[in-house]
């Protein structure tokens, strides 16, 4: 379990082959030096098992099934990603419950500058759009954001100088992949509500979540 803040920024120093799967040798830009063997930590939102560790690198190997969701097979040596060790019981949730599951791709469609703030737009499937709501949460590429506004298969966020400066997402240009993970919570709600007649499921669990008081 993740929260969507950041922690420190990684490197991929080496991208090995391993049968139909992959390991990536993962450089944080900070020492980790309590990160033990078997630890899970998010990679751009996606949940690995650190391995072989020591303070400077880890290794996180990358199942077929992974590789098929993400773009983590993709991925070159050289390339920055962001990383979050896992939530501990003690720590304040100061993001939203993040599992490090993703969902599967989105797309940046647009990136409109405002003065020290960056508006992104992205594209993402109509299976993912169902539980993105406006003033909702959402992860992309592990980054916890609040959805500024949303429509159709197309939503778009504010990010402040802080989440620029300490996460990946600056580095990001029109048409660039990125990992999506919907609220969790909203998916349970999707699926225990079903499909009920004359309503859809996105009015549906945004009157949910009005009712509940998380829609100001």
């Amino acid at each position: 379990m993740f929260t969507g803040l950041i922690q420190c920024i990684g490197t991929v120093a080496e991208v090995l082959a391993t049968g139909r799967g992959s390991r990536l040798v993962l450089m944080p830009d900070r020492p980790l030096s309590d990160l033990e063997q078997g630890e899970s930590i998010a990679v751009d939102g996606v949940c690995l098992t650190a391995t072989a560790c020591t303070p400077t690198r880890f290794h996180a190997d990358v199942s077929p099934e992974t590789l098929r969701r993400t773009r983590l097979g993709r991925v070159v040596p050289g390339r920055r990603v962001n990383l979050e060790r896992a939530l501990r019981l003690s720590d304040r949730l100061g993001g939203h419950i993040v599992t490090g599951h993703v969902d599967g791709l989105g797309r940046v469609a647009a990136i409109r500058p405002q003065g020290d703030f960056v508006e992104l737009s992205f594209e993402v499937e109509p299976a993912q759009s169902r539980t993105i709501v406006e003033k909702g949460s959402v992860a992309v590429d592990g980054v916890s954001l609040t959805v500024a506004s949303c429509e159709g298969t197309r939503f778009s966020v504010a990010l402040i100088p802080t989440t620029l400066n300490s996460t990946t997402l600056s580095d990001r240009g029109v048409g660039d992949e990125v990992h999506i993970e919907t609220d969790v919570l909203g998916k349970y709600v999707e699926k225990l509500l079903g499909q009920s007649r004359g309503t859809s499921s996105d009015a549906r669990i945004h009157k949910l979540l009005e009712e509940g008081g998380f829609l100001a």
